[in-house]
């Protein structure tokens, strides 16, 4: 973000930018709520729950998913939010071109390997997709796929730990609550 732009303007920058780019997207749970839903959440969990104060992490939660799940190039986003913000959203980006099942095992293998300020991202992102799951899940999931997506992700935050205990100690009590789902 340039010298004359303020945090806090870049940070609604940010959202702006999300928003668009995600525009016509929906998520997969019941109610196809829309994604920018989900971005908007990491930052709230990230800043209220996390204590999270970091302006270059709440901006690259909000802008998380934009290269993996649109159209967008890490090159449009460096002259708009600067190599920090962007380097922590390519460091928690999928490889799309890669099977499912490689995308989570890399997730599971890099997560102890990435930045700081790309943990925080990615253990929000767990905490609010466990929330999605246990209050408003896809419909077409079984309990025991439900329970799989838990206990991966459960393997990933494994890497992350060390990185916030308050954050940590929502993402275990999630893990506790979604004992039930068996």
């Amino acid at each position: 973000m340039s010298a004359e732009t303020s945090p806090l303007s870049g940070f609604i920058t940010a959202v702006a930018f999300a928003a668009d780019k995600h525009r016509t997207q929906r998520r997969k749970d019941a109610e196809a709520s829309p994604h920018i839903n989900h971005p908007i959440a990491l930052a709230n969990v990230l800043a209220n729950e996390g204590g999270v104060q970091d302006l270059n992490v709440l901006c690259a939660a909000v802008l998380h998913d934009t290269i993996e799940d649109t159209q967008t190039t890490a090159e449009e986003l460096a002259p708009i939010f600067g190599a920090k913000v962007t380097s922590i959203v390519v460091e928690v980006t999928d490889d799309k071109s890669l099977a499912k099942e490689v995308r989570k095992q890399r997730q599971v293998e890099y997560a102890a390997l990435i930045s700081r300020e790309a943990k925080l991202v990615k253990l929000a992102d767990k905490i609010c997709n466990l929330r999605d799951i246990l209050a408003s899940p896809p419909a077409d999931w079984p309990e025991e796929r439900k329970q799989r997506y838990f206990d991966w992700a459960a393997q990933v935050v494994a890497g992350l730990r060390g990185v916030n205990p308050r954050l940590e100690a929502v993402f275990d009590g999630l893990v506790l609550e979604s004992e039930g789902l068996t």
